[in-house]
């Protein structure tokens, strides 16, 4: 069992990139005293990871932030590439998947990484937070930073969320494996143009790959322009006739870099995001696996818990190996199968995690996450959302229902012929029976971050 305690203990954040900002909104939710701290003097600018995973949805969805990604997103623009022969070929890089009950994001959606950020910074100022810009860190020792001004902090608990060149990871001595592969480079540039529709993501095959894409940011009138081995004074030479390029914004380049640490948790300093791992834009998996490493330590940096504390390396490591694995063969592999479940993230589990209980009969068990289901007017997604513990009650009597306990906040049953109430879900339909595949009572024990910690026949 685990319990959310009074915390006493700060945390420090370093970076206010996307998965600075997911944790620092988690504790700010939770009542952690938190500083959070950016060496930029501004937020980040550019368009570069642009692709939001459904499971990373579900997690904004929870963040109560969802509904202004889906105003300020879209879906995938379909691929049109013109082909030197004058030809055109229009295609999509994976397919579109329909709703379903337990899975009502099924699709990933287009944010440029700069509107991200954006919207998850207000979300935190609303919850009553701040970051403090302009603050680079110079010195770690043990939990103590310093900042380029000579300040010098004291927290709890340190977490480094400070992207690939981390400077929390090197004031570590952490070993960051793996390969940079410096031949192989390509320029990213948001940039304004005439003469080119938005409704496709524009490629200029060459070879076995391309020489220039065009990809049109939604909410904004900039278009995402990639060109391996380019440079920015090379862009208006690279555009085909017809097309006028008539601002350059923010301009990267980006070289072939896949590495990670072989450990995320040092003493009470931890590792998350890019300053962990870092990967290939190939299958767009970065940006969310640095959110959903924030979402997992959150509500554990929140419970003053140690033990519980180690589990976040035990659960969010193996992660990141797989998702190196895949992005990395995406990007060796264009043809590679882009229909890869795991490229959604809602397969992720921890099943094979140490907070995972016994394997019982069904589809759903420890380790997995949540689905969601339709109850009624409600769904079961807004049962869990919030900084909350959850237990779903399939069919149980009242009677055996177990006491209320400091991990156990809300308590929603779910079955058909149960009154409604504040404190129910009804389940009309069936569709959570048969998401859950519950045919005899059963109790779903559900952590703060959605995924199911324990399953219990009563």
């Amino acid at each position: 069992m685990f319990s959310e305690s009074q915390f006493s203990e700060s945390v420090t954040i370093v970076g206010a990139g996307a998965t600075g900002l997911t944790l620092a909104i988690e504790l700010q939710r939770r009542g952690v005293p938190h500083r959070i701290f950016e060496a930029s003097p501004g937020p980040f600018e550019g368009s570069r990871g642009k692709g939001l995973q459904p499971r990373t949805l579900e997690v904004l969805d929870d963040l109560g932030v969802l509904d202004r990604f889906l105003a300020h997103g879209s879906e995938y623009p379909a691929m049109l590439a013109h082909l030197p022969d004058g030809e055109r070929r229009v295609w999509r890089m994976g397919d579109l998947h329909p709703p379903t009950p337990e899975v009502p994001r099924p699709n990933s959606l287009m944010v440029p990484q700069w509107r991200t950020g954006q919207l998850l910074l207000e979300r935190l100022v609303e919850l009553g937070g701040r970051v403090e810009f302009g603050a680079a860190v110079t010195g770690l020792q043990d939990t103590t930073i310093t900042l380029g001004t000579g300040e010098q902090v004291h927290a709890g608990y340190v977490v480094g969320c400070d992207g690939g060149r981390s400077t929390i990871r090197k004031l570590l001595g952490a070993t960051f494996e793996g390969e940079t592969y410096e031949s192989e480079r390509m320029l990213i540039a948001d940039v304004r143009l005439t003469g080119l529709d938005r409704d496709y993501w524009h490629v200029w095959p060459v070879g076995q790959g391309f020489r220039l894409s065009l990809c049109p940011l939604p909410g904004t009138d900039d278009y995402q322009l990639t060109a391996p081995g380019a440079t920015v004074g090379e862009i208006e030479s690279l555009l085909p006739p017809g097309v006028t390029l008539t601002h350059v914004g923010w301009t990267s380049e980006y070289r072939a870099n896949m590495r990670m640490v072989s450990r995320f948790r040092f003493g009470n300093v931890f590792l998350a995001g890019d300053a962990a791992h870092v990967h290939s834009p190939a299958g767009g998996q970065g940006l969310n696996t640095g959110i959903q490493d924030a979402y997992n330590l959150g509500w554990k940096l929140a419970t003053g818990s140690s033990e519980l504390l180690d589990t976040y390396q035990a659960e969010r490591l193996p992660v990141a190996v797989g998702v190196l694995g895949v992005s990395t063969a995406l990007h060796r592999s264009p043809s590679t199968d882009r229909n890869d479940p795991r490229l959604r993230q809602l397969s992720l589990s921890y099943r094979d995690g140490p907070l995972a209980g016994p394997t019982l009969p069904g589809p759903v068990q420890s380790g997995d996450r949540a689905p969601d289901a339709p109850c009624g007017t409600l769904r079961i997604f807004d049962a869990l959302r919030g900084p909350h513990a959850t237990l779903l009650a399939f069919d149980v009597p009242d009677a055996a229902l177990p006491a209320d306990t400091p991990d156990l906040h809300v308590r929603r049953v779910v079955q058909p012929d149960a009154p409604a109430g504040p404190r129910a879900l009804v389940d009309l339909s069936g569709h959570a029976h048969r998401a859950y595949g519950v045919q005899d009572p059963t109790l779903f024990h559900v952590r703060p971050d959605g995924y199911v910690r324990s399953v219990a026949r009563p």
